[in-house]
């Protein structure tokens, strides 16, 4: 079959990779009818995290189950299914407490409780290295699913591909970000990011009773996406203090809620690589720092941008002087998705009108380069393996 290939920092390319075989009694094989490139996917496509071996990337799938294992009962083959880029088993003690996302048995070789850099990690990934337990991903004709008892979602009668596939990770995920905050309605929210994500965010932010909802970038064209497809305020941080803009719109208090929708590949300075020099660390936590000035006294932060290294300087007295609630981590797909399946179907949210290329697979390696350099005004990529339609 046909997959894209990750095979060093800055080089992929669409190549022929054997077929996926049942392994499990619990893995089923779908044909991938769409997929989509993440942001987390050029975290690996940067270097910024280390996979030595040439892998499928991909973690946002969806398609048409071709081949069950013996064990599956709650899916037949022709069912289109939606593919949640955790891997849980369902019947763990962090499965049976709602944390799929640090799942015990999906990451057989590199787990643990330390949640260490380069070791102990928590569940297993699709496509996305061999820490996250080294499975191939669904940039690709066809993929292996395992613990498919547990995951993959029937697509609701009547729904294209391009209305569900975000189910997968990017609508969980700003979802979670608001969830966490556990909003009672009135709050203001601010989204540091106009990328996928954080556009989720912005109409999570809505649906939870928000009643102002603030967009922060540095980018006209995502800013304007973001004002349409969301319909929030937003502010460029280019051209003003984001912070301060935060605090004059909120009677000088900051916001509610703030999310921190970037992460790691925030822009930053020759001052912010030196210091990566020095303490062994990639990226920067300069939104992070932007988010905790911006939040109020007492509010709440959510990190949903990812992190992948310890940081020195990490702001902790400006976070225990404000009082501040901070939660981070990788969405509880499994949790929410049977929910925001049905806001979706019920048209109570839209999450396809962020999409700005839709590709061949065979395109992908310049999809990768379009998407990683902000060309041709992209936002969000989805992948046809089998061809448009």
């Amino acid at each position: 079959m046909k997959a894209l290939v990750f095979h060093r920092p800055k080089k992929v390319s669409v190549d022929n990779v054997p077929d996926p075989k049942i392994q499990a009694g619990s893995d089923v094989i779908i044909k991938i009818t769409s997929t989509a490139i993440c942001g987390s996917d050029l975290h690996i496509y940067n270097g910024l995290f280390p996979q030595l071996r040439n892998m499928v990337l991909g973690h946002e799938m969806m398609g048409i189950v071709e081949e069950v294992g013996s064990k599956v009962k709650n899916l037949k083959n022709g069912d289109r299914v939606v593919v949640p880029f955790p891997i849980a088993c369902g019947r763990c003690w962090f499965c049976e407490h709602q944390w799929p996302t640090h799942c015990e048995n999906s990451n057989e070789k590199n787990y643990g409780p330390e949640g260490g850099i380069l070791s102990q990690k928590g569940a297993g990934l699709f496509g996305y290295t061999d820490l996250y337990g080294g499975y191939d991903g669904g940039q690709a004709e066809y993929a292996r699913i395992p613990f498919a008892t547990f995951g993959p979602r029937k697509v609701p009668e009547g729904l294209t591909d391009e209305q569900v596939l975000f189910l997968t990770d990017i609508f969980p995920t700003g979802w979670a970000a608001i969830d966490k905050a556990n909003l009672q309605g009135g709050e203001i929210v601010a989204v540091f990011g106009c990328g996928p994500v954080g556009i989720m965010a912005q109409k999570a932010a809505w649906i939870r009773g928000a009643s102002r909802v603030i967009g922060i970038d540095l980018l006209d064209y995502r800013l304007e996406i973001a004002k349409k497809s969301a319909g929030s305020e937003v502010i460029n941080l280019k051209e003003v203090d984001p912070v301060e803009a935060i605090r004059e719109m909120t009677h000088g208090r900051g916001a509610d809620v703030v999310v921190d929708a970037v992460g790691m590949e925030a822009n930053r300075n020759i001052l912010d690589k030196a210091s990566n020099l020095v303490h062994l660390q990639m990226g920067t936590i300069n939104c992070l720092k932007q988010c905790f000035s911006a939040v109020r006294r007492g509010g709440k932060i959510s990190v949903v941008g990812f992190y992948g290294t310890n940081y020195d300087n990490f702001p902790l007295g400006q976070f225990f002087e404000k009082g501040i609630t901070l939660w981070a981590g990788e969405a509880p797909v499994h949790n929410y998705i049977d929910e925001l399946a049905a806001l979706v179907r019920d048209k109570k949210v839209f999450l396809d009108d962020i999409i700005t290329h839709k590709l061949p697979l065979s395109e992908a390696p310049n999809a990768y380069h379009l998407f990683n350099a902000k060309e041709d005004n992209c936002l969000k990529v989805v992948l046809k393996p089998h061809g448009l339609a």
